[in-house]
């Protein structure tokens, strides 16, 4: 093209551009995986045994965000003492990470709004509640399984 240094045109490039910076910007909502229920610690599957947390460290009727076996983020709470439940921490309304707050889930979002003890939706636009990850508590330790 007349005027094009190298005779590159302009217009292709600035639309891949628009399209990398679009799915950078969507990247945080994607939803592929919320309904897995896979998620931190060491052993790399949700099938058993991966060290998610101390329960020591998950305040009783509170949660706290872990990681599963396998890297995905993770809801932990404590009911009562030395009970434990977690959760996929993705949304199940774009596939967000929800964050805790003290009983509550906090959609960054759109504000869903969880219960940190059932995973239930307290406030949409969420409708469904947060898929459960198996989890126990062995020798002070919560782990998949």
């Amino acid at each position: 093209m007349a005027g094009d240094p190298g005779g590159v045109p302009r217009r292709p490039v600035l639309v891949a551009g628009g399209a990398v910076t679009a799915a950078a910007l969507l990247g945080g909502c994607g939803g592929d995986d919320a309904g897995s229920g896979a998620g931190a610690g060491s052993s790399g599957s949700g099938a058993g045994g991966g060290s998610l947390v101390e329960l020591s460290k998950v305040p009783v009727g509170g949660a706290v965000s872990a990681k599963s076996p396998d890297g995905k983020p993770i809801i932990v709470a404590q009911p009562s003492a030395g009970q434990a439940v977690a959760f996929s921490a993705r949304c199940t309304h774009m596939g967000c990470t929800v964050a805790p707050s003290d009983a509550k889930l906090q959609c960054p979002c759109h504000g869903s709004q969880f219960d940190a003890l059932t995973g239930k939706v307290l406030r949409g636009p969420a409708q469904k509640p947060l898929n459960r990850f198996p989890v126990k508590v062995q020798n002070g330790t919560v782990v998949a399984g």
